[in-house]
């Protein structure tokens, strides 16, 4: 008879020890153990010997045939791209984000608009009637999705059987439980063990299939940090609530980039995509407003002009405040150090905030020749004119170092009506830019790139 022993299981990588642990010593987190209940195999069981039949056999590289993997079109372009060009047959999705960001809206819409596949939806969350009223709101055609409200894993099995679906969604992973394990849903063996079981089932039938999961609160998808490394493609769809946009990112991708991002617009009857972003990302008018400046920055392969936004004024309590929002904090107070050091602002006395505007994170470094320029025209109180956006990287010792696809970054700023853009004077060789509309403005240093915004 098997025999049950407890061990501890670290959330954070999956790490086991047989005693608690405060400190995990793999990967240095701490609290993240958790007691679970494993069952020992039987002694009767031997170990293979070698002269059993083998299901598969090694072969050569040249001899596997490679090419691209098919792709299922998701009728979302964002959706597309984020993916690597469409749902690859057979793979295993994993769509997380906070409660209430619209996940659960995102993809029902999708598979609404799906007319030729068989999509089974599996709600352990909502019922039928919640699922019916959201999809009311969503304007689609008629659809052969079919709804099921179940928990069990072996019982989501047997509606598979029956239905024989094309795709398969599971909302969400952290409800759903298999009775050979005797814990409760959402626990770690049990997100755990049915992931592992869908993923095997996505690869032998060839099925794929997107779960949707919750994540805590310090941002990463509840569950073990096994559950990422198990499935194929791990989505982020993130956003501020008192915002609308959203924003679905890629953090990892077995069949394509992760340095893809989808831009959605939340509305009442469901979520738009935003073919062009930049027209969104920038107000509307900011003449006469100082501490605005346009960047040109790229995400993935995609284009488009963000407006970064800094107010500095002077510091009321002892200790100046530093706050950036959408922007990487150290790389603001970096910047900030280069501004006093190199060119002789003095800032340490006086507050900074810094926002890029609706709501969007960029980790694009090109964008730090607009922060500084933001946070000079806000300290001097003078506008930088509207027509002018700009694009480069700030280094440790002032100078303006090249940024990548800087004739993407200026066709986009072209295409909007922009006449004028910044860019790094290393950027400039081998450029042809006599049929651009365009002025180019070549900056080596910090101070010609203030020169030519403020005179």
């Amino acid at each position: 008879m098997a025999k049950e022993k407890t061990v501890y299981v670290c959330t954070n990588c999956g790490q086991d020890s047989p005693k608690w642990v405060g400190k995990c010593p793999s990967c240095g987190a701490w609290n993240t153990y958790v007691e679970e209940v494993v069952r020992k195999e039987s002694a009767n069981k031997r170990p293979v010997s070698g002269l059993e039949p083998v299901k598969s056999k090694p072969v050569t590289l040249n001899d596997i045939t490679g090419g691209d993997e098919p792709r299922i079109d998701m009728q979302d372009e964002e959706l597309n791209r984020v993916l690597g060009g469409g749902l690859v047959p057979g793979s295993l999705v994993l769509l997380g984000g906070e409660p209430g960001i619209g996940k659960s809206t995102l993809v029902l819409q999708t598979v609404l608009h799906l007319p030729d596949r068989k999509v089974l939806y599996i709600s352990g969350e909502e019922s039928a009637r919640q699922l019916k009223l959201r999809a009311d709101r969503i304007p689609h055609n008629s659809s052969d999705c079919l709804i099921v409200c179940e928990t069990s894993l072996e019982q989501i099995y047997v509606h598979i059987k029956n239905t024989q679906p094309d795709l398969v969604i599971i909302d969400s992973i952290q409800t759903i439980s298999t009775e050979t394990i005797d814990s409760s849903p959402g626990s770690l063996v049990q997100v755990r063990e049915c992931s592992a079981s869908i993923l095997k089932f996505a690869k032998e039938t060839n099925t794929p299939v997107i779960l949707i999961g919750h994540i805590n609160k310090e941002g990463s998808i509840a569950g073990p940090k096994v559950l990422e490394h198990i499935v194929d493609t791990v989505l982020q769809f993130e956003g501020d609530q008192h915002y609308m946009y959203r924003i679905l990112r890629s953090i990892k991708n077995r069949f394509g980039s992760t340095a893809e991002l989808g831009i959605y617009e939340m509305r009442q009857n469901g979520l738009r995509q935003v073919s062009n972003p930049s027209e969104l990302l920038l107000s509307q008018d900011h003449d006469g407003m100082s501490g605005v400046a346009i960047a040109s920055a790229i995400e993935g392969v995609r284009p488009f002009l963000i407006e970064t936004q800094a107010l500095v004024s002077s510091a009321v309590y002892g200790n100046p405040q530093r706050s950036a929002t959408g922007f990487d904090l150290r790389r603001m107070n970096m910047l900030l150090a280069v501004l006093e050091k190199r060119v002789g602002f003095k800032l340490a006395q006086k507050d900074v905030f810094l926002n890029i505007a609706g709501g969007l994170k960029v980790n694009d470094p090109a964008i730090d020749l607009s922060v500084i320029s933001a946070i000079l025209s806000s300290n001097m109180d003078t506008e930088i004119e509207r027509d002018t956006c700009m694009a480069g990287e700030v280094g440790l010792s002032g100078e303006i170092r090249p940024v990548n696809r800087i004739e993407q970054r200026i066709g986009e700023a072209e295409k909007l009506g922009f006449k004028r853009i910044l860019i790094p004077k290393h950027n400039l060789q081998g450029m042809d830019t006599s049929k651009l509309k365009i002025e180019i403005i070549p900056v080596r240093k910090v101070e010609e790139a203030f020169r030519a915004l403020f005179g």
